[in-house]
């Protein structure tokens, strides 16, 4: 275990100089840097490819840069020019690998033909695609059940090969299509689907630019999306209000550097981002929220006579179950949204002055609100905040949901979900004259529970690290383990390729910077960003191997090996990528024109029935929630607190994306060296005897048996509320427990996490 972390408080702003140079290494280590610097500036162009980085959109006019940090450093990686060849797979067991670091195991380079593992050797070892294909295939038709086999996918993947893997797995008979959105923003798909009767956001990148109040609760736009800084700070600077909620004070919204602006970097200038900064408990954002509408509606209340504070002509027409929440919050008091958002009246009661002399407020939320208990509760208390105001269907002014992924919409909306719409299954059976089985399927926490008993045999992954980005780590690489067989397409080694069934293969696939050439010619793929705003996407770099295969090529091959060409020709699909679009057009009325819309540059939206007040919800309108507060939030609630006792919530640190660490280095919040550190209120560290520096394990503290510690974490004293605790995604899942998920969304609680701090017995 290294001593060499260094944690110093941060004065630079997000972006600027640092951002350039950290980009230039990036690229420098990876690859020769004059044809990546060619390829970095065809990111998120219109004859170019989207990046694969953050959901934040490209504008319709682009200039010559529309890329971000992480956008070039997932470039920088995919460009690398190290390769994971036969020799070097002949240097490593699977043992061995698994002793490398998350960083080392992707530094090996990309993945360059088809691997089998070799149980006997514990190696991988090249095949031939066709052996590849043939052998996945019959074990496939050799399981006794297709429900056994879970096709799991990431967001990275292009809306065309999600629709190919969903309609694959369908016409195969599996229901199980857990994906990357069951980690973080599930909630945010059934909270937006009760209130508007839509499981996007309500509004456009244009509104950005109307709002004259833009509220972002439980999201660091600095590390997960730096293409929104720009459009925040332009917010502050022509007078509008950009208010942060967050345990953390992100350095990304307090000062910015614009990199697109020469002035500035050549006088080294700055300017700050967020107006006010508001620091709940882990949790407690649902309690803010309530208490700010609970004052909004008491001033109303005493101005009743003159004119009112609220839309109540909005709530007349547009809104049900309005009576049923004004009661829920008459029963709620104020001690109790004190308590449990660890926010001040005064304070709770400034934010909502904000919010009431806004004209167009947006409410943006990340995952700091979707990883909780009661994630879906928080959700719909955003809603009727906007509600309340007739904040949603109103030009500048909505709800925004930030997913991490780009493409988390669209492979959802393509049909990739274990809970599919009847009008889906419908419509796939019409085009592809089948039936699809209709029975719901797994999410990613089932998927982990089910393989652990042995009921899921099967694992095929489209894309992602899933035994990193799922919660429970031991017990996920265990159920892995378990399978009868695992499959995973993927452009690097990670960890879960290395958690092998008693048969295991990898299929190297193009990256998203790679020319995708099928018999017809160059393809393009399409993806969809958070305003539902779908853009082409055509790779310009010769792919890494000729030996690669784009996902859509091998989703076709496992499918024609498994399922033959009977029913769909999959080699005809392949090869002209506008006869899938086509199909997609058939079986989604919203996608009608799609092959002819994909070629406008700068790309074209999709239809937003809320813009229009339409709400697609049981009772025709939109639905106000009275969901009681939850009766707990913290650890410090429970029965067997003590002070050594914390939530801790984990988070990403700016030089990585998702599971892909590019440095041991957080620049904006002073940390160098390492990622095992803990963030603590100097406060809690002295009533814990604990010193800056000190080497601690964390514990969790569930009640099911299962050990769970994560040990040797250095610890860095940080302007955070007391009792909360945080450190980075993926080294603390290992904390989160399986059996801990949020209400509905069945999402793992990784912001609240009870665990106990003692110091290491471990020697540095």
């Amino acid at each position: 275990m290294s001593d060499s972390i260094i944690a110093k408080k941060s004065t630079a702003p997000v972006g600027g100089w640092g951002a350039v140079w950290r980009c230039g290494q990036a690229l420098m280590q990876n690859t020769s840097l004059f044809p990546a610097l060619q390829s970095v500036r065809q990111i998120n162009q219109p004859d170019g490819f989207v990046g694969p980085g953050s959901a934040w959109t490209a504008p319709e006019k682009t200039s010559s840069i529309e890329f971000c940090e992480s956008g070039v450093k997932a470039v920088a990686a995919e460009m690398t020019d190290k390769k994971v060849t036969e020799a070097l797979l002949q240097d490593y067991t699977v043992s061995q690998l698994r002793t490398l670091s998350d960083f080392e195991l992707e530094d090996l380079g990309r993945l360059t033909a088809p691997l089998r593992y070799n149980r006997l050797t514990d190696r991988y070892s090249e095949i031939t695609w066709a052996e590849a294909f043939k052998e996945i295939g019959a074990e496939l038709r050799a399981l006794k059940d297709p429900k056994q086999a879970v096709f799991y996918a990431s967001g990275r993947a292009s809306n065309e090969a999600a629709f190919l893997y969903q309609l694959f797995g369908r016409l195969y008979g599996t229901t199980n299509f857990p994906s990357s959105s069951n980690m973080c923003h599930e909630a945010s798909c059934i909270a937006l689907e009760e209130a508007i009767g839509s499981s996007c956001g309500s509004v456009s990148l244009e509104d950005f630019g109307k709002a004259d109040a833009i509220f972002v609760f439980g999201h660091n736009p600095g590390a997960n999306d730096p293409r929104m800084l720009p459009v925040l700070r332009a917010a502050t600077r022509r007078g509008a209000h950009v208010v942060s909620f967050n345990p953390f004070k992100e350095r990304g919204l307090e000062r910015f550097a614009d990199p697109k602006n020469p002035l500035e970097m050549m006088r080294l200038g700055s300017s700050p981002v967020a107006s006010h900064f508001f620091t709940p408990k882990l949790g407690g954002d649902m309690a803010a929220v309530r208490g700010m509408v609970k004052a909004i509606l008491a001033w109303d209340y005493e101005r009743i006579l003159t004119h009112s504070l609220i839309d109540r002509v909005f709530i007349d027409e547009h809104c049900a179950g309005f009576e049923a929440y004004e009661k829920a919050l008459e029963l709620t008091p104020w001690k109790e949204i004190e308590d449990q958002s660890g926010l001040s009246r005064d304070q709770i009661e400034r934010a909502a002055l904000i919010y009431l002399q806004s004209d167009k407020p947006i409410i943006t939320w990340g995952t700091g609100l979707t990883q909780h208990k009661h994630s879906v509760a928080t959700i719909r208390e955003i809603m009727n905040l906007l509600f309340l105001c007739g904040n949603v269907g109103k030009a500048g002014a909505g709800a925004c949901p930030m997913p991490g992924h780009l493409n988390t919409q669209g492979i959802r909306r393509m049909g990739l979900t274990s809970r599919p719409s009847a009008d889906l299954l419908d419509a796939l059976k019409q085009a592809f004259t089948f039936d699809p089985p209709s029975d719901r399927g797994t999410d990613v926490v089932d998927t982990i529970k089910q393989m652990h008993d042995r009921k899921l045999r099967v694992f095929i992954g489209l894309g992602g690290n899933f035994a990193r980005s799922a919660p429970d780590t031991d017990l996920t690489e265990e159920a892995l383990r378990k399978c009868r067989l695992t499959v995973n397409i993927a452009t690097k080694l990670n960890r879960s390729h290395l958690m092998t069934g008693a048969l295991s293969y990898i299929l190297p696939c193009l990256g998203r910077s790679e020319r995708d050439e099928q018999r017809s010619g160059e393809q393009m793929v399409t993806i969809e960003d958070i305003f539902s705003r779908v853009r082409s996407s055509s790779g310009v770099n010769p792919p890494a191997s000729d030996l690669l295969m784009s996902e859509l090529a091998i989703v076709a091959g496992l499918a024609r090996a498994t399922l033959g060409s009977q029913k769909i020709n999959w080699s005809q699909l392949i090869n002209d990528y506008d006869q899938i679009r086509e199909k997609i057009e058939e079986v989604l009325p919203v996608f009608a024109g799609f092959d002819g819309w994909v070629r406008t540059p700068g790309g074209f939206s999709l239809s937003n029935p809320i813009a229009g007040r339409r709400w697609a919800t049981a009772s025709g309108k939109a639905e106000f929630s009275a969901s009681s507060l939850p009766l707990a939030t913290s650890a410090q609630q429970t029965a067997k607190a003590s002070k050594l006792t914390f939530t801790l919530q984990s988070l990403r640190a700016n030089d990585q994306f998702n599971t892909s660490i590019y440095t041991s280095n957080d620049p904006y919040r002073g940390i160098s060296g390492g990622r095992q550190v803990v963030f603590m209120n100097p406060i809690d560290m002295r009533r814990a005897g604990i010193s800056k520096g000190d080497r601690v394990d964390l514990r969790g503290m569930n009640e099911d048996g299962r050990t769970r510690q994560a040990l040797g974490f250095q610890v860095v004293p940080y302007d955070i509320p007391e009792g909360c605790v945080a450190s980075y995604f993926p080294e603390v899942n290992v904390l989160v427990p399986v059996s801990s998920t949020g209400d509905q969304s069945g999402t793992p609680t990784s912001k609240a996490v009870p665990v106990s701090i003692s110091k290491s017995l471990r020697r540095a």
